[in-house]
């Protein structure tokens, strides 16, 4: 498909008259979770990760993604057609810079590229074009229909805070801003702000569609009409006015000479481009939703805990049934997965997984984000490393857990519980941070590779994301990485903690527990501090760790952890998945 796909796109760009083209892997919210009809970036080039980008000129074309795709790009795309490239080591615009012409003419859909994005492009000698239709669109021919699932109440018990409360918070952030008005791209941000939900893209309660709040708490949504039914207009209340996606433009017009707010990192440039077009001021400024929904208000923050319990039985429940199902043989990577989702179905208020579990066997774990196919299920092993990362939504929390264990019945190599036990390390490390209010994620990434720096070692993905409330599980605006954002990580924020190390064709290893930011009581500290409290409940495989590596410290922490994993999930589970769970809790020693 790939061969014929990408010369149907260059005799359309040759129709447009443009020398080339950029696909990113995003719908119009620039999210990471899009709609079928949005994957346009697989259905061109067959590769199906959640991050990357291709540029197509007319006789030659690229493909990028990030560390943790590396591998599955190269499995998923033709090496004839494409050049596939770390996005890191090589970006885009470097890229079109040195094998497009000066001023070629680079198309471009501003609805799918913000513009902070746009700008990257800049200095690269090109006019950028903004295509009137996407071009891979016009010859789509089997493009799936948009969504169309209702949008729903979110209720107040879950939320914690009314939307009402919500914009006048806003509308105060506009007001001292001296701003008119925002816009809200970010299906998340407006499921928070008006708390709804739905069921547009997968693995995230999202229902599509944009907003306008304005400084006096007045709030514009375009949705599709017949997406919200009578109950969640009520829910909705007098102060959100309902239209159709065809009524964004007109309302962007009426904002003529008024201050208007657009994420210039996670808008589409569309926004801007037609603002400015209308004579508005266009005032560059974060999501104003962005932070206030990453800190969790009390009642959230009791929702996740809750959720977390409950979906720790399941994965305890699994991790016994593994313990007693792989020494038959008969088990596969897919065969797990769906064993865990299956447990998962029965916790009470399950919604669906958050993403798509990652179960994978040996040299499968190496690959970071690899998804199982009826074409690459394999045997989960006598004696190999296996790596299941997962996770579950519902509607008082959102959950992600990674676990990494040995399938017996020997030993694991010395080698290998070397590697998994400085994984370890760099859990605890950022597991018993504290640290001052102020500091970002950014400053904490390196406490979770030291002990693997310290022989050599690196793993290619950030340490922590930020996970929403019966959201994404990937939220911003902090993470724990080299490259995060400078923004302060807040009370109240849900980050995960995930430290790996992954030897290609052989392994993977990754161990990840979610984390709410708390504030740290330090009688004598001069300043505020943070600290943070794990959420996840679930024990790690002390087969693969060497404590003769560990400091005291380090394994009081892992006893204490392993103690209340036992004391709040054991009186819920069966007499023989206790008992699992208490040998499997068992102090670490050495």
């Amino acid at each position: 498909m790939s061969v014929a796909a990408l010369s149907l796109l260059r005799q359309e760009l040759a129709r447009q008259g443009l020398d080339g083209f950029i696909v990113p892997r995003a719908d119009e919210h620039l999210g990471e979770y899009v709609p079928e009809a949005a994957e346009r970036l697989a259905w061109l080039t067959g590769f199906t990760g959640s991050a990357g980008l291709a540029v197509i000129l007319p006789t030659t074309a690229a493909v990028f993604t990030d560390g943790r795709y590396v591998l599955q790009l190269a499995e998923q795309t033709d090496q004839a057609l494409w050049q596939r490239l770390h996005i890191t080591d090589e970006p885009a615009p470097a890229w079109l810079a040195k094998h497009a012409p000066r001023n070629s003419r680079i198309g471009y859909d501003p609805m799918l590229i913000s513009q902070d994005g746009l700008a990257r492009y800049a200095d690269a000698g090109l006019e950028m074009v903004p295509a009137e239709r996407n071009p891979i669109d016009a010859v789509w021919a089997d493009r799936p229909p948009l969504p169309a699932a209702p949008a729903v109440p979110h209720p107040l018990a879950y939320a914690g805070r009314s939307s009402e409360d919500k914009r006048a918070d806003v509308a105060k952030l506009l007001l001292e801003a001296k701003q008119d008005a925002a816009i809200l791209t970010d299906p998340a941000s407006v499921a928070w702000l008006l708390n709804i939900r739905g069921a547009d893209v997968p693995f995230t309660p999202f229902a599509l569609g944009f907003a306008i709040v304005h400084a006096t708490g007045a709030t514009d949504l375009f949705m599709a009409p017949e997406k919200i039914a009578a109950e969640t207009r009520a829910w909705l209340g007098n102060g959100v006015s309902v239209a159709d996606r065809d009524a964004l433009l007109p309302a962007l017009r009426a904002l003529k000479d008024k201050t208007v707010r657009v994420d210039a990192a996670g808008s589409p440039v569309w926004f801007a481009q037609q603002l400015l077009k209308a004579g508005a001021v266009v005032s560059s400024g974060s999501d104003p939703c962005l932070l206030p929904k990453a800190c969790k208000n009390d009642g959230e923050q009791a929702g996740t805990r809750a959720a977390h319990l409950r979906d720790a039985v399941a994965v305890c429940r699994f991790l016994h049934w593994l313990s007693v199902a792989v020494p038959s043989g008969r088990e596969t990577e897919m065969s797990a997965a769906d064993k865990l989702l299956a447990l998962r179905a029965e916790v009470d208020g399950f919604r669906g997984e958050s993403f798509p579990a990652i179960s994978g066997a040996g040299e499968h774990g190496a690959i970071i984000h690899y998804r199982v196919t009826d074409e690459t299920n394999r045997p989960i092993r006598h004696n190999e490393v296996y790596l299941i990362d997962s996770g579950a939504q519902y509607p008082d929390g959102t959950t992600d857990i990674t676990r990494t264990v040995w399938t017996g019945p020997d030993a694991a190599p010395d080698l290998v519980r070397d590697r998994v036990t400085r994984v370890m390390q760099g859990h605890i490390a950022i597991a018993t941070a504290v640290f001052p209010k102020g500091v970002g994620g950014a400053h904490l990434d390196a406490f979770a590779r030291r002990a693997l720096w310290d022989v050599g070692l690196d793993y290619d993905h950030g340490t922590g994301h930020g996970v929403g409330s019966y959201l994404s599980v990937h939220e911003g605006p902090v993470s724990i990485s080299r490259l995060a954002r400078p923004v302060p990580i807040a009370a109240g924020m849900v980050l995960s903690n995930e430290p790996g190390f992954y030897l290609p064709d052989h392994y993977g290893i990754r161990l990840e527990n979610l984390l709410l930011v708390q504030p740290a009581d330090l009688p004598r500290a001069a300043k505020p501090f943070l600290r943070f409290e794990t959420l996840t409940l679930a024990p790690f495989d002390r087969r693969l760790l060497n404590p003769a590596l560990m400091t005291e410290p380090e394994k009081s922490w892992l006893d204490c952890y392993h103690g209340h994993v036992l004391q709040r999930v054991g009186p819920l589970l069966g007499n023989d998945e206790r008992a699992w769970l208490k040998a499997a809790c068992a102090p670490i020693g050495g």
